[in-house]
């Protein structure tokens, strides 16, 4: 017991003991109904066109090709594999050499074991891509029907974010277009516009991009709108 836990509290495996104890204690919420498993994915992309992955943690996890699946997954993963693959080559390398020697070797370990977990959070990503990408779009399309506030400067066929309200309360931003077709030129008739603060109705999801297709929302055309 005292060799495992000198191996856990030294280098290089102490570099992801305290991650694995935040990720053990997150599961436990998970289990105990206290969090969602998209707690890290409010800025990331699943793949399934809801927020972005442009730059910041969700850029890195898609540069690393861990995209596709639940932040939390992956990074849960990550520290997993990296903790026990140092463990195990602490245990092995501990006792050999000289102190210059386990500097060495413990920076090998560290190397090894970032790359080992790496290399098997990718792997495992592959075969869950299809479970969660599925998942999302299914959830996704709950949102054909329902208004939206625009968040961005402007809307158009190429560029354009919103927010949407789910049935449960909770909001979302979402990548949104509007048809080209149905971008007003200049003097069109006021209100035809989308721009940031505009309510637009969600009438189609596009799976292949990732995008919610709107067109400007008025009120007064609304069935359950009190009629004047």
């Amino acid at each position: 017991m005292g060799e495992f836990i000198d191996a856990a509290l030294g280098f290089p495996t102490v570099l992801f003991s305290f991650s694995l104890a935040v990720v053990a204690g997150y599961w436990a919420l998970v289990l105990l109904g206290g969090l969602g498993v998209d707690l890290l994915d409010a800025g990331t992309d699943t793949g399934a066109g809801a927020g972005g992955a442009d730059g910041g943690f969700g850029g890195l996890l898609v540069a690393g090709g861990l995209d596709g699946v639940p932040a939390t997954v992956a990074v849960s993963s990550l520290v997993s594999l990296a903790w026990f693959v140092s463990l195990a080559g602490s245990a092995l390398l501990g006792g050999i050499g000289g102190t210059a020697a386990r500097v060495v070797l413990s920076l090998a370990v560290l190397v090894v074991a970032s790359a080992s977990a790496w290399l098997g959070t990718r792997l495992a990503v592959l075969p869950l891509r299809r479970v969660f990408r599925g998942g999302a779009e299914t959830s996704l399309r709950d949102f054909v029907g329902r208004t939206c506030v625009v968040r961005t400067g402007r809307v158009g066929p190429d560029f354009g974010q919103a927010e949407v309200a789910a049935a449960d309360g909770s909001t979302a931003t979402v990548q949104v277009r509007r048809p080209a077709a149905d971008v007003p030129v200049a003097g069109a008739a006021d209100g035809t516009a989308l721009t940031f603060g505009s309510t637009a109705l969600i009438f189609d999801f596009d799976a292949a991009g990732g995008f919610f297709w709107v067109m400007p929302y008025d009120a007064a055309m609304a069935p359950d709108h009190p009629r004047s």
